[in-house]
């Protein structure tokens, strides 16, 4: 996994500057820091409880570095090329103007419709990070959606592009994968993650003839055209193509796998079944990360792990539902998004896909009766029970199968289940009352509070409504419980919003405003979502980055809240950093680690991990 810096962040709030830094999962739970201010220590004996600091002291003119301590001596750490500074101490950072970090972004100019006479705006659509640079700071991709459409809906689209920041806002690299992709929510996911174990991530995604990648070289036939009268793309060449995360140019590509084959095949003949595509990362063999591309989720399904090891880029299985194959009871049980980790105690991650799971070897390890759901969550949510969970809503379920479930993620047997046939939009878990063991869990519609109720991660019913918030979650104050990352929609015809975080109050049995985003917007339409939400800086809380109103910039939010509460960054939880790189496939999800975060938690186990840096002399 990365071997990354401290991640130090220090943030302005009502008494003081709030300082984070990441404990890392190679480290002693209890290892001691001191912090400095201005060349100054200031604490009096090394902060042994958590991995922050409110200083009371702190201006916005103050700068912060952190160093560690151990056994009366200073403990090394990763080396950014400064003789100068002392051994164990970290890079020294500047306070923030405010709660967030704003990200200026080099926005493309409008182009023309291909419908009409009218000119399309860009706008940041979803991102995802890793370490393009190898310096230990995690960089940013970002997608630039102009005229997107769904896959239900015909007409001509615009191009997608891709850009690649600092979070200094350097602009590394622009990559246009062409007329020959369409654009949309369900066509370009993609992984940012460091495949071939240099130490820096790789940007991974399907491409056409006409890609044009960060160098200039264009992949394929340049002059082709495959785009149907409809605005669909139904033949022609697909490539999954490997991308150096720091430069933008193309390392390797191939035929794509999952192949197109006969779009009649997945469910329809226009072009809409057949282009549902999911992305992830997996540690497959246990060791090292794996591709993972999808096709189809609602009837032909297929799943292709690929590797890129020494800049060759190879299969390593497809999984396919066909008559002839072992695997026609798999059909038509994908989600709008995935997840990977290891359900079955191995030590190799398996894919989550909805009402499927399947196993390390492509092979299938469960199928269920649930059928495309809108969302899924994968996580350790009954912390007195054995293994992880699935908690699941189901669309339009068949007769018998439930509307909303929680099963056991290795064997796919029901815990507990609602059967009354109710079409079940969204759902989400998160521990959020500490009145109640684990985590709660509530599924509904979107922008309504209607539903089927909220309850006990083991299925007792705890209210009648679900909890009026339904999108995503966010690790934020600090107390380890989960609080509520959605948004104000403002309406179809503008089709974004404007996001905040809230938690729930158990006393009123409300949601209380703990944040509002305002000056940026949400991304997706109704689903709500920021650009991307995870732990990215800081210690082990969550930070969110939206898109400014004109998308001139990204805003990196940070927590202005305290805690005493000290874990290892989540980034070396290996299921949490898959789960952020999945992020922007589908319908966006949260990332979740492989145990139990929240209230009456126990200390996480180390991760039984490898640091990998793009310097040799790097832990």
């Amino acid at each position: 996994m990365e071997a990354l810096d401290r991640g130090l962040v220090a943030v302005p709030t009502e008494d003081g500057v709030l300082v984070r830094w990441r404990l890392f999962g190679t480290e002693p739970a209890n290892l001691g820091f001191h912090l400095y201010r201005d060349g100054e220590r200031v604490n009096n004996k090394p902060i042994t409880d958590s991995t922050n600091y409110l200083d009371p002291d702190g201006t916005t003119d103050s700068t912060y570095a952190v160093r560690t301590v151990g056994n009366g001596r200073a403990d090394g750490t990763r080396d950014d090329g400064d003789s100068d500074r002392k051994p164990g101490m970290s890079k020294s950072v500047e306070v923030w103007d405010d709660q967030y970090k704003e990200i200026p972004l080099n926005k493309p100019a409008p182009v023309e419709n291909p419908n009409d006479d009218t000119m399309v705006t860009y706008s940041a659509n979803d991102a995802s990070v890793g370490d393009l640079t190898g310096d230990g700071t995690l960089d940013i991709v970002v997608k630039w959606d102009g005229l997107a459409l769904d896959n239900s809906f015909d007409g001509d689209t615009t191009d997608v592009l891709f850009d690649a920041y600092t979070m200094e806002g350097e602009h590394l690299w622009r990559i246009n994968l062409g007329q020959n992709v369409r654009s949309g929510a369900h066509y370009t996911p993609f992984l940012v993650y460091d495949f071939d174990g240099d130490g820096k991530s790789e940007f991974v995604v399907r491409t056409a003839d006409g890609t044009e990648d960060g160098a200039g070289n264009i992949i394929g036939d340049p002059d082709a055209d495959w785009v149907n009268d409809s605005g669909y793309i139904l033949e022609g060449p697909e490539y999954l193509t490997v991308f150096d995360g720091e430069t933008g140019e193309a390392l390797a590509t191939e035929d794509f796998e999952p192949a197109r084959g006969d779009p009649c095949d997945w469910g329809d003949c226009y072009g809409n079944r057949v282009d549902r595509f999911l992305a992830g990362a997996a540690y497959l063999d246990g060791e090292r990360p794996s591709i993972v591309m999808t096709r189809g989720y609602y009837e032909k399904t297929m799943l292709a792990a690929w590797d890129f090891r020494d800049g060759e880029l190879t299969t390593r299985w497809v999984f396919d539902t066909e008559d002839d194959t072992p695997n026609p009871n798999y059909e038509g049980k994908g989600a709008h998004t995935l997840d990977t980790t290891d359900v079955d105690g191995d030590g190799k991650d398996e894919i989550v896909f909805g009402g499927a799971v399947i196993d390390h070897d492509g092979t299938g390890l469960h199928t269920t009766s649930m059928q495309t759901p809108d969302a899924i969550h994968c996580g350790d949510f009954i912390p007195n029970r054995e293994g992880l969970e699935i908690f699941v809503p189901a669309e339009y379920p068949s007769e018998g199968a439930p509307s909303l479930s929680m099963r056991d993620a290795e064997t796919g047997e029901y815990i507990w289940a609602i059967r009354n046939g109710a079409d079940v939009g969204r759902a989400l878990v998160a521990d959020i009352d500490p009145n109640y063991q684990g985590a709660e869990a509530w599924g509904g519609q979107p922008l309504s509070s209607d539903g089927l109720g909220t309850y006990t991660a083991r299925g007792k019913q705890i209210r009648e409504n679900p909890i009026n918030s339904i999108n995503s979650a966010v690790w934020w104050t600090g107390d380890l419980h989960r609080e509520l990352l959605d948004h104000d929609f403002l309406g179809w015809d503008e089709g974004y919003g404007v996001g905040w975080i809230k938690k729930w109050n158990p006393e009123t049995e409300e949601l209380d405003l703990l944040k509002s985003f305002e000056g940026t917007r949400s991304n997706n339409s109704s689903k709500g979502n920021p650009c991307l939400s995870g732990d990215i800086v800081g210690d082990w809380r969550e930070e969110v980055i939206w898109r400014t109103d004109d998308s001139g910039a990204l805003r990196l939010y940070a927590t202005p809240h305290e805690t005493d509460h000290r874990l290892y960054t989540l980034l070396h939880n290996p299921m949490y950093r898959t789960g952020i790189a999945r992020q922007n496939a589908g319908y966006n999800q949260p990332p979740w680690p492989d145990y139990f975060l929240g209230h009456g938690m126990d200390n996480p186990t180390k991760p039984d991990i490898e640091l990998v840096s793009a310097d040799d002399g790097d832990d």
